[in-house]
């Protein structure tokens, strides 16, 4: 039995991709039509589209996008190619930490390669981005599936599962990693219930992941960052899963800022904590989590709540958007392919095997 997401936060038709806007949840739910490769960039860079698979599917959108505009330039096959090259990079650095938009950007670079070697027509080119788009698009949401089901095995009778940040439907193109397991899990068991953490400073915890479960019917209750621990000393917390943006070939994974903490108090409560992601999210050509540049945003995402200013002028702000939680700390990563366990080195050497 699965448990049917109605949210599709990216999809391509025709010649444009749609997406939620996902800044004005719970207030609004509406589409935006996204029709220029510079649009895509913005939407990936001020969070309209967030949550490191959907990223990486809006970058792959973009790269058509672009190519869609610059047939309109271009006659010459391999100076069409060298431009959208540069267009991909661009895209490439819409945001720095989330792995799977360098992975999507990667896997259209090379659809762009094999037309140049093929001497394809730039229209055949075009035609063969969106196809690829598209695929990987579908991919998401069955891979996501995969991941809910293997994670579901590991979710204990009657459970109350906390989760950081929001990695449901709205991270991805549907279904979600760390909420598709808690989807999979529910299929089965209607008493289990989620406890979210707000996740300061953009509370994509209260806005968005209790908004998914709320729409879906699954009990959520909503906390503050620092009540996990009260909690977890109650008994009231049976186990943590939450998404990553970036995995190291070790196991240290990336993910909002906060989760790091959360794996602490984990620890120190005897309180399984999980890692919920696509193999994509995997970036085996980087050791350890030392290595994972950290996005740094915006301080009025500190100072401000809903345009308001919480806090008094010229006070010093640093708003790092992501921590690493160490591979030591995590009691498994559920992908497409299972749970892979400590060792992580050698765990996740074989599920790229």
């Amino acid at each position: 039995m699965r448990f049917n997401s109605k949210i599709k936060t990216i999809q391509w038709i025709d010649n444009y991709s749609r997406i939620i806007d996902q800044t004005i949840i719970p207030y609004e739910f509406k589409y935006l039509d996204i029709t220029s490769g510079d649009e895509m960039v913005n939407a990936i860079k001020t969070m309209i589209v967030r949550g490191a698979p959907a990223i990486g599917i809006a970058g792959a959108h973009a790269i058509v996008l672009y190519a869609q505009e610059l047939e309109k330039t271009y006659t010459d096959l391999n100076e069409f190619a060298q431009e959208l090259i540069k267009k991909a990079d661009y895209v490439n650095e819409a945001r720095p930490t989330a792995v799977n938009l360098m992975w999507a950007v990667k896997k259209q670079k090379e659809v762009i390669n094999n037309g140049v070697n093929n001497n394809l027509s730039i229209h055949e080119l075009i035609n063969n981005l969106k196809e690829n788009g598209i695929k990987l698009e579908n991919e998401d949401v069955e891979i996501n599936k995969k991941i809910g089901d293997y994670g579901a095995e590991i979710v204990p009778k009657g459970a109350t599962i906390l989760t950081h940040c929001n990695a449901g439907a709205l991270a991805t193109v549907g279904y979600g990693t760390a909420l598709g397991v808690v989807r999979s899990a529910y299929a089965n068991d209607n008493t289990i219930q989620v406890f979210a953490d707000e996740t300061r400073p953009r509370q994509q915890g209260a806005r968005l992941t209790t908004f998914e479960l709320v729409t879906d019917g699954i009990p959520v209750t909503l906390i503050t960052d620092g009540m996990c621990s009260y909690f977890m000393k109650q008994g009231k917390i049976d186990l943590v899963i939450t998404g990553a943006d970036r995995i190291a070939a070790n196991g240290d994974s990336a993910n909002k800022i906060g989760t790091y903490t959360v794996a602490i108090a984990a620890k120190y409560h005897n309180v399984p904590f999980y890692i919920a992601a696509p193999l994509s999210t995997i970036d085996t050509s980087i050791k350890t989590g030392d290595e994972i540049v950290i996005e740094e945003r915006s301080h009025e995402e500190v100072t401000h709540i809903n345009g308001k200013n919480i806090c008094i002028d010229g006070v010093n702000i640093i708003n790092p958007g992501f921590d690493v939680t160490p591979h030591e700390l995590i009691a498994g990563i559920i992908t497409e392919k299972g749970i892979l366990r400590p060792d992580y080195k050698t765990s996740i050497a074989e599920a790229f095997a």
